[in-house]
């Protein structure tokens, strides 16, 4: 059996908690450093930022500033921007990326796959002829083409445009 190494990963599988026990998702965009963070874009009521841990390149999430897991009581302001940067994200994704398709969620509750379950988020994740094989299956190994901070470099400047 090959073996890829994926140490970043080792806190979120074991589901140990970083020494600062605040939401990550609420950390993020309270902090400045945009780039360390993958954050692409702030709205007035969520932000867009790249998944730490991508099913494929581009996989990004969209995230109210409110911590809240409770997607029926969501304002209907954050819900809409939600759904507007969610359509903004795959047409900037379709421009820099050329993804066949997408995958769009949201995984409410821990039982439904939500890693956060805390926090909701959107999920936009591109997708492309022939990007799921028998690796993942078979081998259990995922291999993503593109290093996140060269992702970064070539969305950011398209979403600060927006």
């Amino acid at each position: 059996m090959e073996i890829k190494w994926t140490p970043w990963r080792g806190q979120f599988v074991k589901g140990e908690t970083p020494k600062d026990s605040r939401c990550v998702l609420c950390v993020k965009h309270e902090e400045s450093n945009d780039a360390e963070n993958h954050v692409l874009y702030r709205g007035q009521f969520s932000y867009v930022l790249m998944n730490l841990y991508p099913y494929n390149p581009g996989h990004l999430m969209i995230v109210p500033y409110a911590h809240t897991n409770d997607f029926a009581n969501l304002s209907a302001e954050t819900a809409a921007e939600i759904m507007h940067l969610t359509q903004r994200s795959a047409t900037i994704l379709s421009t820099v990326m050329n993804p066949h398709g997408y995958n769009l969620g949201m995984n409410l509750g821990r039982p439904a796959g939500a890693g956060i379950d805390e926090h909701l988020h959107m999920h936009i994740v591109p997708r492309w002829n022939g990007d799921t094989n028998f690796m993942p299956l078979i081998g259990g190994v995922k291999l993503i083409p593109e290093a996140m901070d060269d992702t970064y470099a070539a969305l950011v400047g398209h979403f600060q445009a927006l």
